[in-house]
């Protein structure tokens, strides 16, 4: 373990004049808090803070973030207070370590809701303070040190979530290091049989071209130094075998396919230095075609600078070339890190151009709390961050020259959205490199894209399966949020207006405003559509805007005639409809309720005839000598009803899960008239554990039959369930369901 000695000495070796009571006032304090406490290595819990520490000040970090690091489960684990560490350490410190203590452990299996709630915790801390998160990161690194002594299915929950979060948020930030380093000790626990077979394989490479790596590094390097570039600096070494394992899976690739299992980097002095240095290797070696990138003059949105080219070099061996100045390789490194150590310009490389401007890792991490923060549920957010997160990018360029960074595969309207929303919105087509191109087009480096826009255009819901960045399906989802809202508020203010006046009163927004809080709603037209989606009754909006109405749902009254009733309607009309005994209505009797709720009495219910499922939006309708029908709110025979209000009868579904019944739908198929047809219809109508009930053949032409099922399905999900997998089969021509 550590000493406090040793952490304050590595401080004080890049920053000598370090505060040292601070960081043992630290280490003081959060001795004493976590006291007896121990890891489940058996180690004294302080070794953790301690290491954490040590992390940080490879990546030569200020003493207050030390200070953080040697604190940061102070709150959480122990009887530390915020108030407490803001009276011994200042504000400052304070509110970074409570940072990190609302970052509660994520469960990247069983609660992905939670889990996505804390990973935008995490970013909203990082975005208010960077520390956060090169202190989140060092705390995880260590952890995964020490994954060992974890249990195996704690050992696999972790190093998932740091797959998949932690290490390409490291990645995101420029810190590559780290990230290389997470993802090894990752990939060892999630796929040990993997990770041993390609170390093994790498470790037996490596014996079997033992002094390879060192022939390589002096041939280049006698090779610059011949050319004038005395200072350079060349470093070679064998892949991670991570990194390796990606490579086969993703290019379904052999071990021993690969070859470029070798990466050797140049580092010299400056700018011009480095295209030097490019072109002297390019001259004495063979090229690879189509390896070369240039990341100087096109940055990748971590800050990461380099020049990248392969080349068949010394032994005819295909190596990688990465080439950049020392400052950039710091950079490549410490990525966020390096920013925040020369934060206030103390350089003394004199590369001013990479220090005065914020780094464009923490301007992306801004960028996606800001485009994905805002209206999406927890599980979308989490989607999204994932995508931004592990995307390799494209760049592209508007008519104006403007650089934009896009994920690879991303569409001209994943550009658009990433220029302005509205753009996106707006957007009908698009022009790349000066052609009309499709919007499913996917860009290429250096594409020109220009979007051709309409101002009365709305995005379609499919869009949603095209595009690649966040940003863009969180807005196409809110667009279209908004779109079914608009929809279903015309609805919810028809279906009001209709009760409000069967009761005697007159609808308006602005009455609806004070009983919001009652009802539950944020705002009128959340209310009024939340109503018209059947999320919410017209009667209880009616209840809430007139506390003291008497509610007149429908009423059952003996008619004269032996099993006949009077129903009386809300506006006071009777109709005389079929039931059973007076004891049996006024009882219950052993008539099964219907499962709809707004019908207060057990009067006859029926269902139209081509059926209504739970998930449908319903509306009933009185009709004379044969009581309620229940209709889906698309069945076009609902509009010889328009004119007569008073037959409306508000209604919802009122299903217990555990008493589940089954629901009539009618679909129509119209099928190629071929042998097996009808087979593989039934096939597929058994395979999604639907009941048909009725089928109807009709031969529409010499080539095609048309035939109307009628099924059972428990709910609406399973219909469109159904409806799907029948217009993927090859003999269906088209499949929908039926209202009429």
């Amino acid at each position: 373990m550590m000493r406090q000695y040793e952490l304050v000495e590595r401080v004080q070796k890049y920053k000598p004049d370090a505060n040292e009571a601070l960081l043992n006032k630290a280490y003081v304090y959060a001795m004493q808090k976590h006291g007896q406490q121990k890891r489940a290595s058996g180690d004294p819990y302080i070794s953790h803070p301690l290491e954490v520490a040590a992390i940080l000040t490879d990546m030569r970090l200020d003493e207050s973030t030390i200070a953080v690091a040697l604190l940061h489960d102070t709150i959480e684990d122990t009887t530390a207070t915020r108030a407490e560490i803001d009276e011994m350490f200042g504000e400052d410190i304070g509110r970074l370590v409570e940072g990190l203590t609302k970052i509660k452990k994520l469960d990247l299996v069983t609660k992905k809701a939670k889990q996505a709630e804390n990973l935008r915790k995490l970013l909203l801390a990082i975005s208010d303070d960077v520390r956060v998160l090169l202190v989140k990161l060092a705390d995880r690194l260590h952890n995964m040190r020490t994954l060992d002594h974890m249990s195996p299915e704690k050992r696999a929950r972790i190093s998932e979530e740091t797959m998949e979060i932690y290490a390409p948020l490291a990645g995101r930030m420029g810190m590559q290091d780290m990230r290389e380093e997470l993802e090894e000790l990752s990939f060892r626990h999630i796929n040990p049989e993997a990770h041993d077979t390609v170390t093994k394989r790498l470790e037996e490479l490596s014996r079997r071209n033992e002094g390879l790596v060192k022939k390589i590094e002096t041939e280049l390097r006698d090779l610059l130094v011949a050319n004038g570039l005395a200072n350079a600096m060349v470093k070679g070494r064998l892949k991670k075998p991570y990194s390796v394992f990606r490579k086969m899976q993703s290019k379904s690739l052999s071990f021993e396919q690969l070859s470029d299992i070798y990466g050797f980097r140049l580092l010299v002095d400056d700018i011009p230095s480095c295209y030097r240095a490019l072109g002297i290797v390019h001259t004495r070696w063979r090229v690879v075609p189509g390896r070369f990138k240039d990341y100087i003059s096109t940055p990748k949105q971590n800050d990461y600078r380099s020049l990248h080219t392969t080349i068949v070099g010394p032994s005819s061996q295909r190596i990688e070339l990465q080439i950049r100045t020392k400052r950039m390789h710091e950079i490549a490194e410490f990525g966020i890190a390096a920013h925040t150590l020369y934060k206030d310009g103390a350089n003394s490389n004199g590369d001013s151009e990479l220090l005065s401007r914020e780094s464009n890792a923490y301007s992306w991490l801004r960028h996606t709390i800001e485009a994905l923060a805002e209206g999406d549920s927890p599980e979308e957010f989490l989607e999204h961050t994932k995508l931004e997160l592990f995307q390799d990018q494209v760049f592209c360029f508007t008519p104006k020259g403007k650089l934009i960074a896009l994920p690879r595969g991303a569409t001209p309207i994943d550009f658009a959205y990433a220029v302005h929303t509205n753009i996106g919105d707006t957007t009908v087509g698009a022009k790349i490199n000066g052609r009309i191109m499709p919007l499913v087009t996917r860009l290429n480096n250096g594409d020109e894209v220009e979007i051709i826009r309409s101002g009365v255009q709305v995005p379609p819901a499919a869009w949603e399966e095209i595009v690649v960045t966040g940003k863009a399906r969180a807005a196409i989802r809110r667009a279209t949020r908004l779109a079914i809202r608009k929809q279903y508020a015309g609805l919810g203010h028809r279906i009001l207006e209709r009760t409000f006046e069967r009761a005697g009163k007159v609808f308006s927004r602005d009455a609806l405003k004070p009983a919001l809080h009652r009802l539950g709603q944020k705002d009128v037209e959340d209310a009024i559509a939340a109503v018209g989606r059947g999320e919410m009754s017209s009667l209880d909006v009616l209840r809430a805007v007139y506390p003291d109405h008497q509610d007149e749902r429908v009423t059952v009254k003996p008619a004269g005639d032996e099993g006949w009733f009077n129903v009386r309607s809300a506006s006071g009309m009777i109709f005389k409809i079929p039931g059973k005994n007076k004891a049996e209505v006024s009882d219950g009797g052993d008539i099964d309720a219907p499962p709809i709720r707004g019908i207060s009495s057990n009067v006859e219910v029926h269902f139209a005839p081509t059926g209504a499922v739970p998930g449908d939006r319903i509306v009933g309708i009185m009709e004379k000598g044969k009581g309620i029908t229940i209709y889906p709110i698309q069945s076009p025979v609902l509009q010889r009803f328009d004119d007569e209000p008073e037959r409306w009868i508000d209604v919802r579904w009122d299903l217990d899960e555990a008493n589940k019944s089954r629901f009539a739908a009618r679909i129509l198929i119209n099928a190629l008239n071929e042998p097996g047809t009808l087979a593989k219809v039934a096939q597929t109508v058994a395979d999604v554990d639907v009941n048909i009930r009725v089928l109807n053949t009709v031969r529409v032409a010499a080539d095609f039959t048309e035939m109307a099922l009628d099924v059972e399905v428990w709910d609406l999900r399973q219909l469109n369930q159904l409806l799907v997998q029948l217009k993927e089969l090859d003999c269906i021509a088209t499949v929908k369901r039926l209202y009429e």
